[in-house]
Order: C-alpha cells, then structure tokens, then sequence
C-alpha cells in the first residue's frame, strides 16, 4: 500500500520557522516529482512548491518564494518543506503528493497524496 506521512507541523509565531517532512512507504518515489500543497479553511487547495525527481529544480508558489525552499532526499524516499519567515497566511493543512510530472503537482491533480498536517501560525 502507497502511503506518503507528513510531520513536522505545528503552532509557530509569525517570523518563525518550521520544516515539514514526507515520508514514503509502499513504493519508490525516485523517478516522479513530488511537492507541497496547501489548503485553509474555506478555500480550495493550493499549489505551494515542487521538485523534480533528481533535486535540481525547484518550483514555487509566488505567495512563498524566497520563503520556503522544497527539497528530497531519494534514498530516504522524503521529501522536505522548510518554511521561514511564517505568516498567519500560511495558516492551513499541508499535503504532500506525488506525479510523474511537475504539471500535474501545480494542477493539484497529483496521483498520490498524504493525509496532511496542520500549520497554524499566529500573529
């Protein structure tokens, strides 16, 4: 059975710093593009970064550029979000999920995905 767990979520005060973690069981992620998705209450799910199955290229969302940097580590089958500089904005359930292509993580459209952890950021 595929599953992706996320952790590493929490309360945090706005200026802090938390770093989530996907852990992957049940199947290889090595050759797919995996990434973070976000969603807050009332609102629809969210694209917030990407990266490529050898690490090289990253992709954000305009909303957390230069905030938060994704990376993977294929041996241990994880992905990372480190987020800095939180904001109450960023306030919502993170998902990590996984596709064959980097399209398909921005569409929201991911074949795999966690069950998400919670991001609270106060103010």
């Amino acid at each position: 059975q595929v599953q992706l767990v996320e952790s590493g979520g929490g309360l945090v005060q706005a200026g802090g710093s938390l770093r989530l973690s996907c852990a992957a069981s049940g199947r290889t992620f090595g050759s797919d593009a995996m990434g973070w998705a976000r969603q807050a209450p009332g609102k629809e799910r969210e694209f917030v970064a990407a990266v490529t199955w050898s690490g090289l290229s990253t992709y954000y969302a305009d909303s957390v550029k230069g905030r938060f940097t994704i990376s993977r580590d294929n041996a241990k089958n994880t992905v990372y979000l480190q987020m800095n500089s939180l904001k109450p904005e960023d306030t919502a359930v993170y998902y990590c999920n996984a596709a064959a292509r980097i399209a398909t993580i921005q569409a929201i459209q991911s074949d795999y995905w966690g069950q998400g952890t919670q991001v609270t950021v106060s103010s």
